[in-house]
C-alpha cells in the first residue's frame, strides 16, 4: 500500500487512482513480494530433497554412493556435501556452475578437483540462499566436506577477500590441496551481475 499512496502523492488530486487501481498496485507489489520469496524457497526444498537422497543412499549403503533422484525430473549430479563446522548446517554440492543448477544449490567449477580430492576445488553458490553464511565465516573456521563414497575431510579456511572480477581473477593452485567458495558481494545488495565477489581459500588439513 506505500507504493499506492507513493503513486497517489505524485498525481494531482483530480487524477488521483481509483480503489480498484490501487488495488491493482497493492496486487502487483504482493505479486513482487511472492517471486522474492519463491528464490529462497526453492532453493531451501531443493536442499531439503537433495538431503533426503544424500541420508538414504548412507543408510541403504548404495554402490559408490550412488545417489536416488531427489524429484522425479531431475537431471543433476551431487558431487558432495559441505558446510561449515562452526556455523552449522551443510549444503550438497552439485556438478556444474551454471544458473540452472545453482537455482537449487552450490555448483563445482568444470575443470577444478571434486571438493575432497587432491587438487584445487572450486565451488560457487548465490549470497542469498546457500552461501549465505559465508558472511559470517572466519580464517581458521574449518570446512567439513563429504563425498557420495562416505569419505570425509577437513578444509581451514587461510584467507577470505573480496576481488573485482573486471581487473582480477581467480588464481588455482592444483599442486596443492586447497577448496575456494565464491559467491557475490556485498551481501547487503542482491541487485545482480555486480562485479565484486567474496573469495573464501581453505587447505585441506585432513
Amino acid at each position: 500500500m506505500a507504493l499506492a499512496a507513493h503513486i497517489s502523492r505524485l498525481l494531482p488530486a483530480s487524477k488521483a487512482p481509483s480503489r480498484s487501481a490501487a488495488v491493482l498496485v497493492a496486487a502487483a507489489g504482493l505479486g513482487l513480494f511472492a517471486w522474492g520469496a519463491y528464490i529462497p524457497a526453492k532453493a531451501w526444498a531443493a536442499q531439503m530433497l537433495l538431503e533426503h537422497a544424500w541420508d538414504q543412499a548412507r543408510a541403504n549403503q548404495a554402490p559408490s554412493g550412488v545417489l536416488a533422484r531427489p524429484w522425479p525430473w531431475a537431471d543433476m549430479t551431487p558431487l558432495a556435501k559441505l558446510g561449515i563446522a562452526r556455523l552449522g548446517g551443510s549444503n550438497i554440492v552439485l556438478a556444474g556452475a551454471s544458473g540452472s543448477t545453482l537455482a537449487f544449490g552450490p555448483g563445482h567449477v568444470d575443470g577444478t578437483a571434486l571438493p575432497g580430492q587432491p587438487g584445487h576445488s572450486v565451488v560457487s553458490a548465490h549470497r542469498d540462499t546457500h552461501f549465505a553464511y559465508l558472511k559470517n565465516a572466519e580464517v581458521g573456521d574449518l570446512i567439513r566436506v563429504e563425498q557420495p563414497s562416505g569419505a570425509k575431510s577437513g578444509y581451514r579456511i587461510l584467507e577470505r577477500r573480496v576481488i573485482d572480477t573486471r581487473t582480477e581473477q581467480v588464481m588455482l593452485h592444483p599442486e596443492g590441496n586447497f577448496l575456494t567458495l565464491i559467491t557475490c558481494y556485498p551481501f547487503e545488495d542482491w541487485t545482480p551481475g555486480g562485479p565484486l565477489r567474496l573469495i573464501v581459500t581453505a587447505e585441506k588439513r585432513f
